[in-house]
């Protein structure tokens, strides 16, 4: 699996030389844009401004272009201040001075009139660039890319924890996206060596169903989960690594979640931010299992990256045991995303194969 680096447009075309400025109007109340402002997509955007042709910071979809000086960047809504200047627009070809650039169509790829046999992107039939995949996790690593993993709780229960744990020593996890059930079940598993009561065989453990619980107890006790990796009363897993390795990691909270444990982060815009601080340094991401978080990410992530001046498509991967949750992400905008319709214990533990042969260690 390799990515196909791109140079800026040429700007020196008479359709973008000749483009007008931006009509930008300031925002009439904080969190509320002029009426006809341009909605970001999570392309590549430029934006025309006293002449010059702005790339703006912070790429999403879902958002709104905003000019400081000789600087643009793109808002979620809900932060732009009152008076600030909004690009206004509906059309990307650089005649009302906003560009948007169209990716190519992947190398290999047949022509959309092509016939051909599995032809759809989403299935479970499709074979998976296992050792592309590590190539380019091997690359991403050693570049110093920044790879942000969203986990589903399945990844726990599927018995897939030691294997993601490997990938973060490793050095192939920059941050850590997900809910509290991923802590809940992993430091279940630390404590008792279950998830949801479930023990390693699949077999249900006497008083199981409230192990669990009695977990979150345990942290709320103790008062975080860092001070509970501190004083070794949880010693193994995925949170205990990523606090011994000083991993971010951000807990967003939901309405089903029990407890919650200390650190999830219960007011969903709080929690939006936290994860964007993330999103915006991200050379890839990697969903396992994960529908909501996923899905939610996804909506944040630009489908590039800029290394060393050019643009480099964002390493999207989305894995489920279904092509639902694959094609529902795709079908909300992250268009650029490689779906692998598996169960998250397989592709970590094959993935993590074809890494340690990509690069033993």
């Amino acid at each position: 699996m390799t990515s196909e680096t791109s140079a800026l447009p040429d700007f020196g075309v008479p359709a973008l030389r000749n483009a007008p400025d931006a009509t930008l109007a300031p925002a009439p109340r904080d969190g509320v844009l002029p009426e006809g402002f341009f909605a970001t997509t999570n392309l590549p955007t430029y934006l025309k401004v006293n002449g010059d042709w702005l790339s703006p910071t912070h790429p999403r979809m879902d958002g709104a272009l905003v000019v400081s000086g000789a600087t643009a960047e793109v808002l979620e809504p809900r932060r732009v201040r009152a008076g600030t200047p909004v690009a206004l627009g509906s059309t990307e070809d650089g005649s009302e001075g906003v560009y948007v650039e169209r990716p190519a169509r992947s190398l290999g790829a047949p022509p959309l009139d092509e016939f051909q046999f599995m032809g759809s992107e989403v299935s479970r039939e499709r074979p998976v660039d296992y050792q592309g995949l590590a190539e380019r996790l091997r690359w991403e690593r050693d570049h110093d890319g920044y790879l942000v993993w969203v986990p589903g709780p399945a990844l726990v229960h599927a018995r897939a924890r030691a294997d993601f744990v490997w990938f973060v020593e490793q050095g192939f996890v920059q941050a850590v996206l997900t809910g509290n059930a991923v802590a809940v079940h992993d430091i279940e598993t630390a404590l008792f060596g279950t998830t949801l009561g479930m023990q390693h065989g699949g077999l249900a453990a006497h008083g199981g169903h409230g192990f669990h619980m009695r977990a979150i107890n345990t942290i709320r006790g103790i008062g975080s989960i860092e001070e509970a990796v501190a004083t070794g009363v949880v010693r193994d897993g995925i949170m205990a690594t990523l606090v011994r390795r000083k991993i971010p990691f951000v807990l967003a909270g939901s309405i089903r979640d029990d407890g919650p444990l200390p650190g999830v982060i219960t007011d969903v815009l709080e929690a939006q931010d936290a994860m964007r601080t993330h999103v915006v340094r991200a050379t890839g991401a990697l969903f396992v299992a994960s529908a909501l978080h996923g899905i939610a990410v996804g909506n944040m992530l630009p489908a590039f990256h800029r290394h060393r001046g050019d643009l480099e498509p964002m390493l999207t991967i989305c894995v489920d045991q279904t092509e639902f949750v694959v094609t529902k992400l795709k079908d909300r905008g992250t268009h650029q995303a490689i779906g692998i319709v598996t169960n998250a214990q397989d592709f970590m533990y094959v993935l993590r194969h074809y890494v340690e042969q990509c690069n033993p260690t």
